[in-house]
């Protein structure tokens, strides 16, 4: 696939996305091995990261999704859109939440708080990318990460721009 215009660089090739991504299966799956997680994928950009990433946990596990965004274009609109009588039904449950990309934390601090509140078993936030110094919400971090990045903004493997880009094999650097 040819790079488009508006992708300055790219950052992670779809090898090492594999990689990381097989690396971080086997970790889970030595975590959750006998326990019947269910895996929440917080949609759209964690989609395809989810997707890879449930093929390489090699333990019994459920799935859901949940949607919840606080970005329009490159920025964040500072308000968290998430519908809480969507939350599947977690009490009691292993649950390991699915992101893309962890920025501000103001989204994923209050989809935990959210989450939390419906009192599972244990909640994990995993993450395909972690950018720290764009932290808002302090000391907020995910449990476990495959990178982290400096801040750029960055499109590519399910995350977007205005919902174009998702389906580039690689994370790339956008510049508007």
């Amino acid at each position: 696939m040819n790079r488009p215009e508006k992708v300055e660089e790219v950052l992670f090739t779809e090898a090492q996305l594999k990689e990381k991504v097989r690396q971080l299966g086997g970790e889970l799956t030595r975590e959750y091995d006998g326990k019947n997680p269910l895996f929440i994928c917080l949609l759209k950009g964690a989609a395809v990261f989810f997707s890879d990433l449930i093929r390489e946990v090699e333990c019994p596990l459920e799935i859901d999704f949940f949607r919840a965004s606080s970005y329009s274009g490159t920025a964040t609109t500072g308000s968290v859109i998430a519908d809480e009588r969507t939350v599947p039904d977690i009490k009691g449950r292993d649950v390991v939440l699915v992101e893309d990309i962890i920025d501000t934390a103001n989204t994923l601090s209050k989809v935990k708080e959210i989450f939390l509140a419906r009192e599972p078993k244990s909640l994990k936030i995993v993450c395909l990318l972690d950018k720290p110094s764009r932290r808002e919400v302090e000391g907020f971090t995910a449990d476990r990460s495959c990178f982290e990045i400096e801040d750029l903004f960055v499109v590519g493997y399910g995350l977007d721009c205005d919902q174009r880009y998702r389906n580039l094999p690689y994370i790339g650097v956008y510049k508007p």
